[in-house]
C-alpha cells in the first residue's frame, strides 16, 4: 500500500506541474502588460509603448526615449461549468467478500461527492519592468514577471479527487536585458533569465474499509521547488518610420524538482512520506508581429505565436532511488497563437485599444484531465491609456475569454492497493475575466 502511494503521489506532481487554467496556451501567462492586453497582445514584439516592451522584445527599448519605470497587475476570475457527469467505483470481488484478491471487478456504483466547478480562485498577477538608456545605442532593462503559473483548487469532495483536487504552481522570473541599436530602422536585445519554480500539489486515493468515501480517503500531496535559468532575444526592424517588424525568441527552461511528498490518512496517520525529485521543461516560444500606423491617430496590429509544446510527451516520475516510477503519455502538440488589434489616439492624453486573440491549446482529447480541463481560447479586449502629464500614464484594460466546451474522460485502475478502480467524465466549459491596471513614469 506505501509503495503504491508512493508512486501516484509523486505522479500527480508532474501532472499538475504541467497543468492550470491561465490566460494563453497550456499553462502559460500572458499577464505582463497591460498596455499590451487592451489590444489582445497582437503587437508583443513590435509596438513599443512603456518600459513592459523588456519582456516583449527586448530590442524595442532601443526605441524608448528615455528612462521609464512600468509596474502593474492583471486580476483573474476564472469561472467553470460542469455538465453531464459520469462517474463509476468497482472493488475486486474477493476484496469485497473479504478475502482474498479475484481478480473479478465488482460495480460499487458511482463516485460520492459534487461537481461545483468553482475551482479556480480569482487570482492577482503582479509585473514590473525598468528601461533606461546608457548610450545612444545601447539600454538596459529589468523586468520581474510571472511567465508560468495555475491554481486549482477543488472542492472536498469533488467527484473527480482521485484524478487530482489541488494545484498550485508558480513560476516567478527576473530578467536583465541589453538593447544595441544598430541604426535608426534596426536594434537588437537580449537578456536572461533566472526562474523560480514552487508548487503544491494533491489528490485522494481511495482506501479500505470505505473505499470510495471522502470518510477513508488518503489525502497525497506534494511540495516543491527548483530554480534555473534561460534567455531571450529579439530583433526590431523599421523599414519605414510607420511600420515596425519585431521578433522575439524565448528559450525552454529545464527545472529538476526536489521536494517532499506526504499521504495521510482521515485520522492524521501519515501512510507514507519521502523525498521526490522530478523534471520539468517549460516551452520555448516565438513571437512574431507587425505595427503599422495608419494615420497619425490609428495604429493596427497583428502577431503570432509559437510554442514548442511538444516537449511535454510523458510524465516520467524517477523515484529516491532512481527507479521509474510512472510513465504517462501525454503527446502535447505545439500550439499557435493568433491576435489582431488596433489603438487609436484620441487625444494627447487618451488612447483606446482593442484586439481579438484566438490560442489553440496544445492538449487533446484523449489524454486531458480534470487537472488541464481547457481546450481552444478566443479572447477579446479593450484598453485605454491616459497621461494626464508628459511623464506619467495609466493604463486599463478589460478582457473576456471563452474557451470550447470539452470532454474530460478518464480512468484508473490504481486504487486499494491496485484490485479497484475508479472513472470519471463530465463536460467543461470555462470562461475568464481579467482586470488590469499599469502605472508608467518617466524619468
Amino acid at each position: 500500500m506505501q509503495n503504491k502511494i508512493n508512486k501516484l503521489t509523486v505522479a500527480i506532481a508532474v501532472a499538475a506541474a504541467m497543468s492550470g487554467q491561465a490566460v494563453a496556451g497550456g499553462f502559460q501567462l500572458n499577464e505582463q502588460s497591460v498596455s499590451g492586453q487592451g489590444y489582445s497582445h497582437a503587437g508583443r514584439s513590435s509596438n513599443v509603448q512603456d518600459a513592459t516592451i523588456v519582456f516583449g522584445n527586448p530590442a524595442g527599448m532601443s526605441f524608448l526615449d528615455r528612462a521609464q519605470v512600468t509596474a502593474g497587475a492583471t486580476y483573474l476570475d476564472v469561472s467553470t461549468d460542469i455538465d453531464t457527469v459520469e462517474s463509476s467505483t468497482s472493488i475486486d470481488s474477493g476484496l469485497a467478500a473479504g478475502g482474498a484478491p479475484s481478480g473479478v471487478q465488482f460495480p460499487l456504483g458511482p463516485v460520492s461527492g459534487s461537481t461545483d466547478g468553482d475551482m479556480v480562485p480569482g487570482t492577482l498577477v503582479p509585473f514590473a519592468f525598468y528601461a533606461q538608456p546608457i548610450s545612444d545605442r545601447l539600454h538596459f532593462g529589468f523586468g520581474v514577471y510571472a511567465p508560468f503559473g495555475s491554481k486549482t483548487d477543488y472542492e472536498d469532495d469533488f467527484q473527480g479527487r482521485y484524478f487530482g483536487d489541488y494545484t498550485e504552481v508558480k513560476v516567478v522570473s527576473a530578467q536583465p536585458t541589453l538593447s544595441y541599436k544598430i541604426n535608426d530602422q534596426l536594434a537588437i536585445g537580449a537578456g536572461v533569465t533566472y526562474n523560480q519554480v514552487e508548487g503544491e500539489l494533491r489528490r485522494q486515493i481511495p482506501n479500505v474499509p470505505q473505499p470510495f468515501s471522502t470518510a477513508s480517503d488518503v489525502d497525497a500531496r506534494v511540495d516543491g521547488d527548483d530554480e534555473a535559468w534561460g534567455y531571450n532575444i529579439g530583433v526590431i526592424y523599421r523599414p519605414v518610420p510607420e511600420t515596425t517588424l519585431g521578433l522575439t525568441y524565448r528559450s525552454k527552461v529545464d527545472y529538476t524538482l526536489k521536494g517532499d511528498f506526504r499521504a495521510t490518512a482521515p485520522n492524521g496517520t501519515v501512510v507514507r512520506q519521502d523525498d521526490a525529485s522530478l523534471d520539468l521543461t517549460t516551452p520555448e516560444t516565438v513571437n512574431f508581429s507587425i505595427t503599422q500606423e495608419m494615420t497619425d491617430r490609428l495604429t493596427l496590429m497583428a502577431g503570432a505565436s509559437w510554442a514548442r509544446w511538444s516537449r511535454f510527451e510523458r510524465i516520467l516520475v524517477n523515484g529516491t532511488q532512481g527507479d521509474e516510477i510512472t510513465n504517462e503519455a501525454q503527446n502535447y502538440s505545439n500550439a499557435w497563437n493568433f491576435a489582431v488589434g488596433a489603438q487609436y489616439e484620441l487625444n494627447p492624453q487618451w488612447i483606446l485599444r482593442t484586439g481579438l486573440a484566438l490560442d489553440n491549446t496544445p492538449t487533446n482529447d484523449e489524454d486531458r484531465s480534470v487537472r488541464i480541463p481547457s481546450d481552444d481560447r478566443r479572447i477579446f479586449s479593450v484598453g485605454a491609456g491616459w497621461t494626464p502629464i508628459p511623464d506619467f500614464t495609466v493604463d486599463l484594460a478589460y478582457s473576456y475569454l471563452t474557451e470550447r466546451s470539452t470532454r474530460i474522460s478518464q480512468s484508473r485502475d490504481d486504487s486499494l492497493n491496485g484490485f479497484g478502480a475508479t472513472s470519471y467524465t463530465a463536460d467543461y466549459k470555462n470562461e475568464a475575466h481579467g482586470f488590469g491596471a499599469q502605472a508608467t513614469y518617466r524619468f
